[in-house]
């Protein structure tokens, strides 16, 4: 599945993002506590896209990290090793393209004892 770029169209009283249209996708606000981190994980059959809805996220794709601000945006393509952790409590915005399955993730490392392929 290619990414692409979300659409603005420009209105009289602002703007929209639209991310998705009429494709198969997973919605999910993620919320990462202060201090916590993601498993180092990947998956087979989803793309991810990740929006910041608040600052104090660092997000790690394919080993680099960066300090995500609000609003910023991140596409993480299947197969790829990625990692979310936060440096105060704050929430990211996750849309996944194709299939969704909490079963389809590996993990490579997790703070939590969790790695390998896991079922939860």
């Amino acid at each position: 599945m290619s990414h692409k770029k979300p659409l603005t169209v420009k209105k009289p009283w602002g703007k929209f993002t639209q991310y998705t249209h009429n494709e198969k996708t997973t919605v999910k606000i993620i919320e990462v506590k202060n201090g916590e981190s993601l498993s180092l994980q990947s998956h087979e059959k989803r793309d991810e896209l990740w929006v910041a809805l608040d600052d104090g996220l660092i997000v790690e794709i394919s080993g680099k990290k960066t300090r995500a601000k609000k609003g910023e945006q991140f596409f993480i393509p299947r197969k790829t090793k990625h990692r979310l952790s936060a440096t105060k409590n704050a929430r990211i915005l996750e849309i996944a393209f194709g299939e969704f399955d909490e079963k389809d993730i590996t993990r490579y490392e997790d703070k939590y004892g969790r790695t390998g392929t896991n079922k939860t």
